[in-house]
């Protein structure tokens, strides 16, 4: 199952891109799984066959036995996944904190969010995940996030903090609920999901299409009652998304992802925790400040 960040869309844990010794082909249950016998029967994320299963030779009408990986394998932890999503939101809050400091004005705010765009499509599409490349993204999102709080937090003042203490109530609640199953992420969960941010992006697009072109606020989807409408159901949306990435996060370390996906799981999550953090940003702003 991928999630649908944009991220783990392109580069799940959910299957293999060329890493020596994983094969994306499915495999026989592994011995001691407790979902072997039937696997949608116990499961309720639908997970059959681990991706990261190395290849063997087996023996006709042997069982199937996975090989030991030595303690040197290199397997992603759930240690390695908190220390690159620390180092790539630290990155995003020293960045965010100078561009605030400094005054950036924002047409360079926005030079420096357009940097981050292209940064993380870049990444988004490479085969393996660079770590320069993530904490370049981190930077300069940091630049464009700090700048943007800014200007906001002048019309509308304590509106960076609420939009940062928000952010978190929604990280905490979802982790909450996903670890004790409150939340659970299955393959109907997944395609509502999927259904649901492509409707939203879609209006938003259309909606900008017609700021440029006709002025004004488009069709008013970012301002009123509108406005504040659509700024619950995107972050709604990135509360989704976190119990996505959640699951694709559990899922590489139970199925042995190389060491090197914590750095995706990294920045997918950072891609997730900007989105909801923009959301609370934009809300709070309509909802205290002038349109």
């Amino acid at each position: 199952m991928r999630s649908s960040n944009p991220v783990f869309s392109r580069r799940g844990f959910s299957r293999s891109d060329g890493y020596a010794g994983f094969d994306a082909q499915q495999q026989p249950p592994q011995a001691g799984n407790p979902y072997a016998t039937n696997p949608y029967a116990a499961n309720p994320y639908g997970q059959q066959t681990n991706p990261y299963a190395a290849q063997q030779t087996q023996a006709p009408g042997q069982p199937y036995a996975p090989p030991a990986a030595p303690p040197s394998a290199g397997r992603m932890t759930l240690d390695d996944v908190v220390a690159r999503t620390g180092m790539t939101l630290g990155l995003v809050i020293v960045t965010a904190a100078l561009a605030w400091i400094t005054g950036l004005s924002l047409p360079l705010a926005f030079g420096a969010g357009l940097v981050a765009m292209v940064l993380s499509l870049v990444q988004a599409f490479k085969r393996k995940p660079s770590p320069a490349l993530i904490l370049a993204y981190a930077a300069f999102e940091g630049l464009f996030l700090g700048a943007l709080s800014n200007f906001v937090n002048q019309f509308v003042n304590g509106a960076a903090m609420q939009a940062v203490l928000g952010t978190l109530a929604v990280f905490t609640a979802v982790l909450v609920l996903y670890k004790t199953r409150i939340i659970r992420v299955t393959q109907r969960f997944y395609r509502f999901t999927i259904a649901a941010a492509i409707g939203f992006v879609l209006l938003m697009a259309v909606n900008m299409l017609f700021a440029v072109f006709g002025g004004g606020d488009g069709l008013g989807f970012r301002s009123g009652g509108l406005g504040i409408l659509f700024g619950v159901v995107g972050i709604v949306l990135g509360a989704l998304f976190l119990a996505l990435d959640f699951k694709q996060v559990e899922d590489g370390i139970a199925y042995g992802a190389p060491k090197e996906e914590s750095w995706l799981a990294a920045f997918g999550l950072t891609l997730t925790l900007v989105w909801i953090y923009l959301e609370f940003l934009r809300l709070i702003a309509i909802l205290q400040g002038d349109n």
